[in-house]
């Protein structure tokens, strides 16, 4: 008898974008992850729109697991400073590779989670 839960598909969905926007593509010799976020964000300013839109998504996904409102606020604070970060020329882009918001939301909506799954045995 296993006595993991399963993790929600929203989690696992969250868990890709993340990945996908964050980190998928790692750069040889450097050990440096970058994904969709850093190079969709070199196109000024509607590129950060863009994925800050994804973002959201990741946000929405968190909705839809009940993790708490406080929590969903600190995952805006997190895509908000990407944003604000990634829009100042250069310096954004550079920020891209480093400030990650989208696996640091990912990971508060594991940590959530996790402890429901900790209080429910």
């Amino acid at each position: 008898m296993n006595d993991m839960a399963q993790a929600p598909k929203a989690l696992l969905k969250a868990q890709k974008l993340a990945n996908l926007t964050d980190s998928k593509i790692r750069i040889p010799l450097l050990g440096i992850r970058l994904g969709l976020d850093f190079l969709v964000g070199l196109i000024p300013v509607v590129g950060d729109l863009i994925m800050v839109g994804t973002s959201f998504t990741i946000v929405g996904m968190a909705k839809s697991m009940q993790v708490p409102r406080a929590l969903r606020v600190s995952m805006v604070k997190n895509i908000a400073i990407d944003f604000l970060l990634g829009i100042i020329p250069f310096v954004g882009d550079l920020a891209d590779l480093f400030y990650k918001s989208n696996q640091k939301n990912v990971r508060i909506m594991e940590k959530w989670w996790l402890s429901q799954q900790h209080q429910q045995k």
